[in-house]
């Protein structure tokens, strides 16, 4: 089972549930904003795993985030076999002062 880690305002995180809807036996939806127990889940993954190296200073939350079985985390759908968002998804901080709209 593939963990994804996300929130349903962004627009990065709300395609990949699309896609991962009904597939409960192989990807499990944890939304970080619905419980603080989920969001120190995902901080502690965030804050330890060297795939959101970088992520910080792009002023990016590292969402969608998949953690895979194995304990390997990636932040591109296509590596859980997704599709990535075609749409201009603007969520790093950078981006809200450009004007550029998204999460």
């Amino acid at each position: 089972m593939i963990k994804v880690y996300g929130m349903p305002s962004c627009p990065d995180c709300s395609y990949v549930e699309e896609q991962i809807a009904g597939r409960e036996d192989e990807f499990e939806f944890i939304d970080i904003g619905a419980h603080v127990r989920n969001m120190k889940e995902f901080l502690h993954l965030r804050d330890t795993d060297p795939a959101f190296a970088g992520c910080a200073e792009r002023g990016s939350v590292g969402i969608p985030a998949f953690l895979f079985e194995d304990g390997h985390v990636s932040l591109a759908p296509e590596d859980a076999g997704l599709k990535a968002n075609p749409g201009d998804a603007a969520c790093s901080i950078a981006d809200h002062k450009a004007g550029k709209k998204g999460c």
